[in-house]
């Protein structure tokens, strides 16, 4: 299974941008899929992840992001919105055949390369 995710930039705060993630080699259907974000020196964070039924946020993320997928596109989505410096972070999405939705990046077994979000005040 192979993930490229997309749709990174420069913004500023109070803005919107959609994150974008194509799986190849395999269904999503058959995973539970996530986002998570990083900053120079600190650890891969959990920001939002879907079952297909259930989804779950972090707490900095309720409210404010949203995470989708589109089964026919085979794609997973993530939806920012008034987006603040402190959301500035490279964002990856994942893929996993957990049973449940985790919030521990050893839990999830597939990783797409990164997407930087930089978001100026």
């Amino acid at each position: 299974v192979q993930l490229q995710a997309s749709g990174g930039g420069l913004v500023q705060a109070g803005d919107s941008l959609k994150l974008s993630c194509v799986v190849s080699g395999g269904f999503i259907t058959r995973y539970n899929t996530g986002w998570f974000r990083q900053t120079p020196g600190a650890q891969r964070e959990f920001v939002a992840a879907s079952s297909g039924r259930a989804v779950d946020y972090a707490d900095f993320a309720l409210g404010r992001f949203v995470i989708s997928r589109d089964t026919e596109k085979n794609t997973v989505f993530l939806q920012l919105n008034s987006l603040r410096p402190g959301d500035t972070a490279i964002y990856y999405c994942a893929a996993t055949t957990w049973g449940v939705i985790s919030r521990r990046t050893d839990d999830w077994n597939y990783w797409g390369q990164g997407t930087q979000v930089t978001v100026s005040s």
